[in-house]
């Protein structure tokens, strides 16, 4: 598997990266050993990014995964966690977790965007994980902590970047005005750009990735299948687009790009993947995985080969637009037209 460095960076991440948000139960349970397979699915196949923060599982998915890497070469691989909820005590807890993931709820998150919040955060995520260091720390969704984030925050990520103690910084969110002002205005080497550079959504164009590709810094994209309505090779009504129910006018545009992936010999989820290599700025693409299984199809979509005509007929078509770059796939170049 290809791996591209974080720019300036010594960081280097494989083209395809391990979400670990499900490791920490989102949604439904996920059962120890269904976690433990994944990961190791994960490592033979290749994958050596490895994502979690303390807000996935208050703290599960940080146990999960470093219990399952804590025995492999800390040199061969390469771990990001989140930095900006706190982990305190529930002073009034209700039984279980009420932000998506089904887990005792005997924490509570404190958002903490403070010099001594980041200290803390990154020291409580070394001692879940039980690893000697973290690779890459981002700020996580500081969408309503602006100032903080960026005047106390960010500084003390940077000093700790520059003492060798963290190998690259950055922000990751759901929106992509924020992660540009990010990349142009702090320290940041690198954004995690959630579900804003789809076959749906390509908004991120207009702020954040001419950013990147202007100031030479790095993109980590996320979000690729808009939360499940581009998972599937023909979308149907009920599925989710950005954690709600999808519109019927966005189920009707996923269907109508469906179609054009098949005439090109290719599925919508395959493209789904492909879709983000094309911008110079990205480097991988992280996919959310759950079981072994879940594993091999992620990893098999990524292998496969999907068109460079593809792109050109989706243009052409209006599906896509039009000032998007051609994606050749992971770790190529791409052109801008």
């Amino acid at each position: 598997m290809g791996h591209q460095k974080i720019t300036n960076t010594s960081v280097e991440l494989t083209a395809l990266g391990f979400g670990a948000s499900v490791m920490g139960n989102l949604h439904r349970v996920t059962p120890p050993d269904d976690a433990r397979a994944a990961i190791e699915a994960a490592w033979e196949a290749g994958i050596r990014y490895f994502d979690t923060a303390p807000h996935y599982g208050l703290g599960l998915s940080e146990r999960r995964l470093g219990a399952a890497l804590r025995d492999r070469p800390r040199d061969a691989y390469v771990v990001s966690s989140k930095v900006g909820r706190l982990l305190v005590p529930n002073e009034r807890p209700n039984g279980f977790d009420d932000e998506g993931f089904v887990v005792p709820d005997d924490l509570r998150r404190q958002w903490d965007f403070s010099r001594d919040g980041v200290h803390r955060s990154i020291e409580a995520t070394l001692e879940r994980t039980g690893l000697d260091r973290l690779d890459v720390v981002y700020l996580h969704d500081p969408d309503d902590h602006w100032r903080q984030a960026a005047e106390e925050a960010m500084p003390a990520l940077a000093e700790l970047r520059d003492q060798g103690v963290i190998g690259a910084i950055g922000a990751g969110m759901n929106q992509s005005a924020m992660l540009a002002r990010f990349l142009r205005e702090t320290a940041a080497d690198v954004v995690m750009l959630a579900g804003r550079y789809t076959l749906l959504d390509q908004s991120a164009l207009d702020d954040v990735l001419p950013a990147a590709r202007a100031l030479g810094k790095s993109v980590v994209a996320v979000g690729v299948f808009n939360s499940g309505l581009l998972s599937r090779e023909r979308p149907a009504e009920g599925m989710t687009y950005d954690y709600r129910e999808a519109p019927a006018t966005v189920v009707t545009r996923a269907r109508a790009i469906a179609e054009v992936c098949a005439a090109h010999g290719t599925t919508l989820p395959a493209a789904a993947v492909a879709f983000p290599y094309g911008h110079p700025s990205i480097i991988n693409v992280t996919l959310g995985m759950r079981t072994a299984e879940q594993v091999g199809r992620n990893v098999e979509l990524h292998r496969q080969h999907v068109p460079e005509a593809l792109w050109d007929d989706l243009r052409t078509r209006e599906l896509i637009r039009s000032d998007v770059p051609v994606a050749n796939g992971p770790g190529r170049s791409a052109r801008c037209l």
